[in-house]
């Protein structure tokens, strides 16, 4: 049967005499369309792609080719005489021929060449990546341009497509109008003053002009949280997603310089509750299609890169999260036997590492955090005046060896409390039109934000946030 398959490859070879326009009307197929057909006719088609590997025998060629679709790469069987110099693992390629039944057992198709087109040629001996090699995060970090061709990579990012896909088909579903809020903005929400301060390169200004560019500081976006709550006044429950910043200069595994938010906002919302319920459903429904339409790069993760996280995915998603006050963990925290770096305390702020303790105290399901000291927060969180331990409406989603996930807060929607405490910050006049939307038809309401490479770790178990990203940015290090 092998001898008969390289003579019908062959006779075919001689008996075609490709051309550019027959080659245009040939079918255009993904490697993944390719993969997916159930009962191959023999049609012609037509592949583009990246040489995975390279198998030159005797009487046969086998390539294995992919373009980014799917994490397995399409088997071409050749004539050897198709075969040249610039063929190579690396190599771009168009393959012309016909989709036929593989009689392999761990594949169902492959594609019998009739013509291999080198694209672009690839040097392997000075290509960084190397044929069989699982290359460690650290070193493909090296190559920002390269990466992507590795295949931890290219499952990361079409993870990370359909995860995108999966926040926005949930939100449309439930309501929620998409608002691209800006990049530049004027206020820093998180009130941190970890922020990229904006002005044009070189530019020169007349004595007595404006210093500023836009005749204000301006920085790039922390959060887009204002802007969606000047939205929720007009259209009840919105929604953003796109890239924040940070300037905090930190090495560590959990920070960003750049990187993704999902925000939402949403108006007569009185409870907490119900926005926690918003978090577990947005990540339980997302996480679901991600496992269902990216099993396979899911798994590459969850057996290489940290094996057991599937285990601990179907923990969180098959239980309901844990919901817990501030003072409670505190409580939790002080009766620990494990020794904290920060000693636990009533009106500090929780650390990673009290985080972690708290949700593994939970059995490694996701707990919520609620009503936080009042002197801990920014001034929009809504004061639930409660006496000595005096506290605000915030809420954040803990999850195992990320920890905080999601951080949210009912806003403060009154005049008599916001003003008196904008005035104590020296905030009433950068923040005056705040009061106006107080003043003017305001109702109950309230928000949170996902940090997204934070979400992707969750799911995937990956380790360092800058190996969940394409491109990160981070203190000393903005490549490309």
């Amino acid at each position: 049967m092998f001898g008969a398959r390289c003579m019908c490859l062959f006779l075919r070879r001689c008996s075609s005499v490709p051309c550019a326009k027959h080659a245009a009307s040939t079918k255009l197929l993904r490697v993944r369309e390719a993969l997916e057909v159930q009962d191959p006719t023999g049609g012609d088609v037509r592949v583009q792609g990246w040489v995975h590997s390279v198998r030159s025998q005797k009487q046969i060629l086998f390539l294995h080719v992919n373009d980014g679709s799917s994490l397995e790469s399409l088997q071409v069987v050749a004539d050897p005489g198709l075969e040249s110099r610039e063929l190579t693992f690396g190599s771009s390629v168009e393959v012309q021929g016909k989709l036929i039944k593989s009689p392999h057992k761990r594949q169902n198709v492959e594609l019998a060449a009739d013509n291999i087109r080198v694209v672009g040629p690839c040097d392997v001996l000075a290509f960084p990546l190397k044929y069989k090699t699982r290359h460690p995060p650290e070193y493909l970090r090296q190559f920002p341009h390269f990466r992507c061709r590795s295949n931890s990579l290219s499952a990361l990012l079409r993870i990370r497509s359909e995860a995108t896909s999966a926040i926005h088909s949930y939100f449309k579903e439930n309501g929620y109008i998409h608002v691209h809020t800006p990049i530049l903005t004027s206020n820093d929400c998180e009130g941190a003053g970890e922020v990229f301060q904006v002005e044009p390169a070189n530019e020169v200004r007349e004595p007595g002009e404006n210093p500023h560019f836009f005749n204000v500081p301006a920085f790039l976006t922390v959060s887009g949280q204002l802007h969606l709550e000047v939205m929720a006044g007009a259209f009840t429950k919105v929604f953003t997603f796109g890239p924040t910043f940070r300037a905090d200069n930190s090495q560590s595994r959990r920070h960003l310089a750049e990187f993704y938010m999902v925000e939402a906002e949403l108006s007569f919302v009185e409870s907490l509750q119900d926005l926690m319920q918003v978090m577990e459903d947005l990540f339980k429904k997302v996480t679901n299609t991600v496992l269902s339409k990216c099993s396979h790069d899911v798994e590459l993760f969850h057996k290489h890169v940290a094996p057991g996280q599937e285990a601990k995915l179907e923990q969180m998603l098959k239980n309901t999260f844990i919901i817990m006050s501030y003072t409670e963990a505190i409580e939790i925290l002080k009766r620990a036997r494990q020794e904290f770096t920060y000693k636990p305390e009533w009106g500090q702020d929780l650390q990673s590492e009290h985080e972690r303790y708290l949700v593994q105290h939970c059995g490694r399901i996701p707990v919520f955090v609620f009503n936080y000291p009042y002197d801990l927060k920014p001034f929009y969180m809504r004061d639930n005046e409660d006496g000595v331990h005096h506290t605000v409406a915030a809420v954040d989603l803990l999850v195992p060896e990320v920890g905080e996930l999601c951080g949210g807060s009912l806003r403060e929607d009154r005049v008599d409390f916001l003003q008196p405490r904008l005035q104590r910050l020296g905030l009433e006049d950068t923040y005056q039109w705040y009061l106006e939307l107080c003043r003017f038809g305001s109702t109950p309401h309230g928000g949170f934000g996902m940090g997204f490479e934070r979400y992707l770790r969750t799911i995937l178990g990956v380790e360092n946030i800058k190996d969940v990203i394409p491109f990160p940015r981070f203190p000393n290090s903005c490549v490309l």
